[in-house]
């Protein structure tokens, strides 16, 4: 594979968007190797889900779109950013018992610390700001055939 691969996508700010984004990374990570049906992919689409659902609902229409970026360097690192318009970095929220939302970076953070990433916010010359996750690139192995050959 090659040393660095990149891609991006950039969306409206609207709900919509969000199965868009995670179907975006999803297929793209698919491209590069990893199949959907691994714990990675699955933990890799709950974060784009909580990222780009904060893009959507913490922007206040003062963000027309938002940006998926996914970059895979050397076969090591992939790296997720979502980066949006607003200026206002997100806050960490009391979470009540009964809260229905607001712990969309809590569940970001544990997932990312949970597979030795990491998560960095920056913001953008625009005046935006870019949430991103670090995590370690890790294809399962294909699985072995009776004869022990690796399976297409």
């Amino acid at each position: 594979m090659a040393d660095h691969l990149e891609t991006s996508v950039t969306l409206p700010s609207d709900p919509a968007s969000v199965s868009a984004a995670r179907a975006y990374v999803v297929d793209t990570l698919a491209e590069w190797g990893l199949p959907a049906d691994t714990e990675v992919s699955d933990t890799v689409r709950l974060i784009v889900s909580e990222l780009a659902t904060n893009a959507v609902q913490h922007t206040f229409g003062q963000s027309p779109t938002f940006t998926v970026d996914v970059a895979l360097d050397r076969d090591e690192r992939l790296c997720i950013g979502v980066t949006d318009s607003h200026p206002r970095f997100p806050r960490r929220l009391p979470a009540a018992v009964q809260q229905d939302n607001g712990r969309g970076l809590v569940i970001i953070r544990w997932l990312t610390a949970e597979c030795g990433g990491r998560l960095r916010i920056r913001p953008t010359r625009e005046g935006g700001k870019t949430i991103s996750v670090e995590l370690p690139w890790t294809v399962p192995a294909q699985p072995m055939t009776a004869a022990g050959q690796q399976e297409p």
